[in-house]
């Protein structure tokens, strides 16, 4: 697994897998935002997360 398949699955899952910065960094991208970590204990917030994270966490299951 690739490093940014470990940050994408960390994100998707919750599981940490990599750095925790580059995992954070990659979540901004995301959220297009400055995201606090206290927000990553935030139901809502990680549901929003993980919808816009599934289709790059789908590339990885689909294995291409």
């Amino acid at each position: 697994m690739t490093k940014q398949e470990k940050i994408i699955v960390s994100a998707y899952t919750g599981v940490l897998m990599c750095d925790f910065d580059d995992m954070h960094k990659y979540i901004e991208e995301k959220m297009q935002r400055p995201v606090f970590t206290h927000e990553l204990g935030n139901e809502n917030f990680l549901e929003e997360l993980k919808e816009k994270v599934k289709p790059d966490f789908i590339e990885i299951c689909k294995g291409e």
